[in-house]
């Protein structure tokens, strides 16, 4: 190899070859030789080239169009290919593939691959499954061993004819909108089978299973997808079809949906009604159904009306529900007028309205008894006789027969005389009557049906002529005394006068009174004032006692309201109160003028009316939203809605404005507001809406008052759709060296329906142009990519579709290696003070390291402090961000930041806290103030108290500087601006709120001094801080003109029960008007809410005795005066106490720890002391005497002491009562019960052995949950306080030994059991007896025992010492005696001796003195020595012998000496 011939090729000094610029020329044999002086050897290789075909990319000369096959086959496109002379040298080719391009809507629609197999030795190829009405281009490339080669240039666009779409429109729905139209809406067809830009839908609709023909709609604008089917038929059911249509023709039907229009009215009257009278208030009808077809719906019912000749508008209406059974329907109408002429009518009634009613049918009601006659009244009064009148009855009921008139003694139903009158009189002279007697006249009328109502009235009969008749009286004229004689009876007396003088007077009449008649005048000063929306308040002077014209008890007044200028709907309210001087008229309609009058009535009739007077109830928000509402969507974000007006009866004051109220369906979220100010705007566009977003649409108005209900139903509207955001969620849970798998979600923006997804991937390092390109399924959410590289970053790419076209793609990284770990945390968040806003901030951060698996996204979560939990903000912020916006945040509120990471692995752990952030002051949204006002008056203005001020607090936004009151005049013809006082409160905290800006926990504002008196005001509040100014309150209405609070208010404690009231009236220039009365509220001191009352004077008076109350208790009073304006402000409250009374009896009376002699009794304080309590008095006897005797125990408690005792020295088994009563100045009443001694239920029993104590008991009721163990208490027989000794005694056992050294030695202990389950502790056992803890000493250590012994031992020395002297005797005998033999002794026989002390013996004088005494002890000795040993006898004593004994015959011949018995 020559280095010049051939400059590539290089021998290495190390015996190697270096060929550099490797060409396919290279291929061949190559050997190598080597050469010394011993001689030459050779080896050889073979060296094969193979290279990418890349740098000879294949030529594509043409494409044309093959011939259609038919109307749905693809189209297929044929491809000559070329290859180039070195391309054909290129023997190691093993394949071609032809990638294209579909030029739709875009230019840089990616590359796919579209044949990847062809044979290298093709020229040409054919291409199916292409889209109609699409451009594409192509280029081919060689594959080979070592890879893919260049791509070919591309061909020219070849544009496909279009076809008719080959899938119809998706999402076909339909909905019932009014009772003739139907709402169509739709979606395209998928853009991959519309074969062509759409040019229009065909909606093809026809009644539902009947043969009938189809109509047409034809809809040109290919944008639209609904469509309003109008001039249908009334609630019928219709079959609808939409197709989409282009250039090339119309597509397929979609599939039929089926929709009912709505319901409606019915168009015919229910058929053969019949009305008849049923009784004298009752109508009865009968009718049949209308035929179904023209109900137009639902029979919800039937109404049967009934309405007077001439008043059509007052109709008595009754609903019948449908009676599907029976072919006749049956109703009533009742309630109505007695014999009255009615028309009567049946309609049926569906949801929307009513029908058209049937003919009236005219009828009257039966007969009955008449009503009272009217008007009873007498004239012509004399001693024997009157004249009684009447008229005809109101309520006649029938045709009058005639009337029935009976009078009698007053309660002597034995003088009752009775005549019957024709029908045409209507007055009749009593006759026969006693003078000076009262009478009672009672008149009826009759009909056929028999007699009505009584109407019955007393009068005495007149005076006698010559009863009283002097000359001359100085009585007044009748004229003077008429007014006085209707006040009360009066007596009469007389004087005679002559020239010289006066007579004394007469004897005093009878008493005497004027007949009854109806008040004379009318209440006066009457006054209207708006009470509320709905409401009313009417105020007048009652008529004093003298204008009454009757009885007292029967006198009151009637109401009469009716709409201003209108003399319809007229309303009256009687009020049977002589007393009363204010009604409220409820239920009256909002924003609407009222003309108001008032008469006095008593039991003649009534009195004159008063002067109308007129008022407006208040403005409210509007009681129904607007109607016609629709809703038509005109872009991908917006949406038009359109409304009518609100009923003129609903608006309930002036409309100010529309609100559109509309929210994604589908969501929870908050619904979003559009305001529309002004009435005369009915439309608005709603933008910056969601894509494809189904959204619900209500509008309401607004008045000054606040908003309106909202309209009804909602609609229901979805945006146009759009190309889709990018997909969400996407990570790589499986990642090898050569493969990964990715998923994702939809995009949280799909923007329409998604009909597909694109991916494509490459590595980080390639261009675009390399990337591999897949089309994948709506459905699919998961990819596995095969194929890659080990240890190398790729780049994804992954894009949804819709019929928009292709949306945002969503980009992530990957790499290919299996050493991925979790990311470690992002460094501690900063926050900027430039970056911190009153509602947001914005967090900047480091990211650790992702770990060799890049992030996927960040999780920001917050805290407010200084102890909120953590709290999520976003948990999808973009991976690619170290900054993030946190918005929704509280103005001036401190919070703290954390930021977490998360990759493909995991999470990281969270990041530190950042330091502690305070948001900014913030004017707006400040919490709306409530406005509250004392009764309706301008004089304070009070907004809320302590617990609505500290929540407000909290919504302040900054630091509070103050309010800003507007108020203004109203006037119903124009409106004035707002005047605006502001009140500076720079307090932040409760210490420093003080002075006039905080009475009574709440803020008041003095009344500015620039107000017309008996002017209505409207006040309108609101809160400041240092940024801003926060909303308004609802508007509050106050009247101008009360009177000002009374002065010097007293209080006189007079007994236990009642306080003396007494104050000063308001200075005569701030009365503003004539004070009518007081109210006096008083409660008890610290519990106004609870205890308050109101005591109303409504004659001027300065004092008032205020009774019932509690003994030794504090009160508040205060005192308000009001006029016809309405009530003043109250005065400052003044103190003042009852005097000391009797206590109530004690709370309870408790027993506990019961044993057979002794109760521990407890009892509770009264609960009214009524005073101070000195002490108890108890009081406990036996029910029944004990041993014949019934011994009362009394004892007296100090009421320092606690309130228990230790009752002793009972007796067991015995019923005792209880009696305690405590006392202040005097005891009062007791509280009793009944207790019999003896064991307690429940107690443990004790037993005792040795040192040791055991307690028994038995298992009780276990509860909710069984027994799992059992405590032993114990406490000393002396003290009260209970402690554990013994615990965790396992359930099974009902005993327990305890070990006396447990207790201190010497005092007595008392022991309970509790039982233990799963819920806790239950109920302890009663006491057991007290028993001692001193130690029991064995028996050999008591003192009895010492002394037992110490007998036994001397009785046994002394024993002992008898039987050695026994012994020793024994011995002396038998020495004396050697030569006797020993005798054999005869039985002894002992005889005692019941009288004497001395044990005296003698001789036998029959035996003849041989016989001597001796003593018991040697009774067996012999030796006549000895017998006088013991005692001697007293000489000349002769007694019988105390004991003796005999011997048997002797076996020897010298007898021994024996004692005879």
């Amino acid at each position: 190899i020559s280095p010049v011939k051939m400059p590539r090729y290089r021998v290495l000094v190390g015996g190697s070859l270096q060929i550099n610029g490797l060409l396919p020329d290279d291929t061949g044999m190559f050997q190598c030789f080597a050469r010394n002086l011993a001689g030459e050897i050779q080896t050889n290789t073979y060296l094969a080239v193979t290279i990418s075909p890349s740098p000879f990319p294949p030529t594509l000369i043409s494409s044309f169009l093959l011939t259609r096959c038919h109307h749905h086959v693809p189209m297929s496109i044929p491809l000559s290919l070329f290859l180039s002379p070195p391309f054909l040298r290129l023997s190691s080719l093993l394949l071609l593939s032809v990638s294209q391009t579909c030029h739709a809507a875009h230019s840089d629609a990616p590359w796919t691959v579209l044949l990847a197999n062809i044979e290298p030795e093709s020229t040409g190829v054919t291409v199916g499954g292409l889209i109609p009405a699409r451009s594409y281009q192509f280029r081919l490339c060689a594959v080979n061993d070592v890879g893919r080669g260049q791509f070919s240039k591309e061909t020219d666009r070849l544009s496909l004819p279009e076809e008719p779409p080959s899938a119809p429109p998706q999402t076909v729905i339909a909905s019932g909108r009014t009772n003739q139209s139907i709402m169509i809406q739709w979606q395209p067809p998928p853009e991959s089978q519309q074969n062509g830009p759409l040019q229009g839908y065909i909606i093809r609709y026809c009644l539902s299973g009947l043969p009938v023909d189809c109509q047409m709609k034809n809809i040109t604008r290919p944008d639209q997808n609904n469509l309003l089917l109008e001039e249908l038929i009334i609630w019928t059911n219709y079959e609808i079809e939409v197709a989409a249509y282009n250039r090339a023709g119309r597509g397929t039907y979609s599939h039929k949906v089926t929709e009912w229009t709505l319901q409606g009215v019915p168009t015919v009257p229910p058929g053969n009604v019949q009305a008849e009278p049923f009784n004298s208030s009752t109508v009865r009808l009968t009718w049949s159904a209308p035929s179904p077809q023209f109900i137009n719906g639902i029979n919800q019912g039937y109404k049967l009306l009934a309405w007077e000749a001439g008043h059509e508008e007052d109709v008595t209406m009754v609903t019948v529900r449908p009676n599907f059974q029976d072919s006749v329907h049956v109703g009533y109408v009742k309630g109505l007028k007695k014999f009255t002429e009615y028309y009567t009518s049946v309609l049926c009634f569906t949801t929307p309205g009513d029908g058209p009613r049937s003919p009236p049918h005219r009828l009257r009601t039966h007969e009955d008894t008449p009503g009272a006659v009217g008007h009873l009244s007498f004239t012509e009064i004399l001693d024997t006789s009157l004249k009684v009148s009447w008229e005809d009855p109101n309520e006649k009921n029938g045709v009058l027969t005639g009337y029935r008139i009976s009078w009698e003694e007053f309660n002597r139903t034995n003088t009752r005389v009775t005549h019957y009158l024709p029908n045409l009189t209507q007055e009749y002279r009593v006759t026969g009557l006693t003078a000076l007697t009262t009478y009672t006249i009672q008149v009826a009328g009759m009909t056929s049906k028999g007699q009505g109502q009584l109407s019955s009235s007393t009068i005495s009969s007149g005076v006698p002529p010559g009863y009283i008749a002097p000359t001359r009286t100085s009585c007044q004229t009748h004229d003077d005394i008429h007014t006085f004689l209707s006040v009360l009876p009066c007596r009469f007396r007389m004087r005679q006068m002559n020239i010289v003088g006066t007579s004394p007077p007469s004897q005093p009449s009878r008493k005497i009174q004027t007949l009854q008649a109806p008040p004379d005048i009318s209440p006066y000063n009457v006054t209207l004032r708006t009470a509320s929306e709905t409401s009313l308040w009417l105020r007048w002077v009652p008529l004093p006692e003298w204008e009454y014209n009757g009885d007292q008890e029967l006198v009151g007044y009637r109401v009469q309201y009716s709409r201003a200028a209108s003399k319809e709907g007229v309303l009256s309210h009687v009020i049977s109160d002589r007393l009363e001087r204010e009604f409220t008229i409820e239920d009256l309609e909002e924003w609407t003028e009222y003309e108001v009058r008032v008469q006095a009535i008593n039991g003649m009739g009534s009195g004159p009316w008063s002067q109308p007077v007129q008022g407006r109830t208040r403005e409210s928000v509007p009681s129904c939203g607007p109607t016609n509402v629709s809703a038509f969507a005109t872009t991908s974000s917006s949406i038009l809605v359109r409304w009518g007006e609100v009923p003129q009866t609903d608006r309930n004051g002036l409309i100010l404005g529309y609100k559109v109220v509309y929210k994604d369906k589908g969501s929870d979220s908050v619904p979003q507001c559009w305001e529309v100010e002004g009435n005369t705007s009915h439309s608005v566009q709603l933008s910056g809406l969601g894509k494809y977003v189904l959204y619900e649409i209500q509008v309401l108005a607004f008045t000054r008052i606040g908003d309106g209900r909202s309209s009804k139903p909602s609609i229901l509207e979805r945006t146009l759709d759009d190309v889709p955001g990018p997909p969400v969620g996407i990570l790589f849970p499986e990642v090898r060296t050569g493969s990964v798998r990715l998923i994702w979600q939809t995009p949280a923006q799909p923007n329409g329906i998604i009909l597909a997804y694109q991916i494509t991937h490459r590595r980080n390092t390639s261009n675009s142009n390399a990337a591999t390109v897949d089309v994948l399924n709506p459905s699919a959410r998961q990819y596995t990519a095969s194929g890659l590289k080990p240890e190398s970053v790729y780049v994804f790419r992954l894009t949804a579709q819709t019929r928009k076209g292709w949306g945002e793609a969503a980009e992530a990284l990957v790499v290919t290696t299996e050493k991925r770990a979790r990311p470690q945390p992002a460094s501690r968040p900063t926050v900027p003070q430039e970056d911190v806003q009153a509602r947001s901030v914005m967090l900047s951060w480091e990211p650790g390291s992702d770990g060799l698996s890049p992030v996927r996204y960040y999780t920001v979560q917050y805290r407010e402090l200084p102890d909120s939990n953590w709290t999520v903000h976003s948990a999808s912020v973009n991976h690619e961000a170290s900054s993030y916006i946190v918005d929704s945040l509280k103005p001036f509120t401190s919070y703290q930041f954390r930021v977490k990471v998360t990759n493909d692995i995991g999470d990281s752990e969270y990041s530190q806290e950042s330091e502690a952030v305070t948001t900014l002051q913030d004017g707006k949204d400040i919490m709306e103030m409530r406005l509250t006002d004392s009764a309706n008056s301008l004089y304070q203005i009070f907004f809320k108290s302590c617990k609505y001020f500290e929540s407000l607090l909290k919504s302040i936004n900054g630091v509070l500087l103050g309010f800003r009151v507007r108020y203004r005049e109203l006037q119903y013809d124009r409106l004035r601006s707002f005047t605006i006082r502001t009140i500076n409160s720079p307090a932040s905290n409760w210490a420093e709120l003080t002075g006039e800006q905080f009475v009574n926990n709440s803020f008041c504002v003095s009344p500015p001094t620039d107000l017309s008196k008996h002017k209505r005001y409207e006040i309108r509040l609101s809160v400041y801080n240092a940024v801003g100014e926060g909303p308004t309150s609802t508007p509050q209405e106050v009247f101008v003109g009360e009177a000002a609070p009374p002065q010097t208010v007293t209080i006189q404690s007079s007994t236990a029960t009642q306080l003396d009231v007494t104050w000063s009236p308001p200075p005569l220039d701030s009365q503003n008007g004539d004070i009518q009365g007081y109210k006096i509220y008083f409660w008890e001191f610290q519990l106004q809410n609870e205890t308050e009352r109101l005591r109303t004077m409504f004659l001027p008076e300065l004092g008032v005795k205020i009774k019932n109350l509690t003994g030794y208790t504090t009160y508040m009073i205060s005192v308000a005066a009001f006029n016809a304006a309405g009530d003043g402000p109250r005065s400052p409250p003044t103190r003042g106490r009852t005097q000391q009374a009797a206590p109530s009896r004690p709370s309870f009376l408790h027993f506990s720890e019961l044993t057979t002699t002794s109760v521990n009794m407890s009892w509770g304080e009264p609960g009214q002391a009524n005073g101070i309590i000195e002490g108890y008095r108890l009081v406990y006897e036996p029910c029944t005497p004990v041993d014949g005797v019934s011994k009362i125990v009394t004892v007296d408690v100090k009421g320092s002491t606690p309130l228990w005792m230790k009752i002793k020295d009972l007796a067991d088994g015995v019923t005792y009562n209880f009696r305690i009563r405590a006392k202040t100045l005097t005891y009062g009443p007791e509280v009793e019960a009944n207790i019999t001694t003896g064991p307690g239920e429940g107690e443990p029993f004790i037993s005792r052995y040795g040192t040791a104590l055991t307690l028994h008991w038995t298992s009780g009721d276990p509860g909710r949950a069984p027994i799992t163990r059992y405590v032993i208490e114990a406490r000393p027989s002396d003290e009260g306080l209970w402690d554990i000794l013994i615990k965790d005694i396992p359930k099974e056992v009902t005993s327990y030994t305890l070990n006396l050294d447990m207790l201190r030695e010497g005092v007595n202990y008392d022991f309970r059991v509790i039982g233990v389950n799963d819920y806790g502790y239950g109920s302890p056992s009663g006491p057991s007896p007290s028993i001692s803890a001193q130690k029991v000493s064995p028996f050999y250590e008591e003192w009895w025992f010492l002394v037992v012994i110490a007998l036994v031992g001397l009785i046994f020395i002394l024993l002992l010492v008898f039987i050695l002297i026994i012994r020793g005797q024994s011995k002396k005998y038998t020495k004396k005696a050697d030569s006797v033999l020993i005798p054999q002794l005869k039985p002894l026989f002992l005889f005692v001796q019941p009288q004497g002390s001395d044990s005296e013996y003698e001789v036998d004088q029959n035996r003849g003195g041989q016989q001597k005494t001796h003593s018991f002890v040697n009774h067996y000795i012999s030796d006549p020595t000895y017998y006088n040993s013991w005692r001697r006898q007293q000489k000349g004593v002769s007694r019988p012998p105390a004991y003796g004994y005999a011997q048997p015959e002797p076996l020897h011949p010298h007898p021994l000496p024996y004692c005879a018995g």
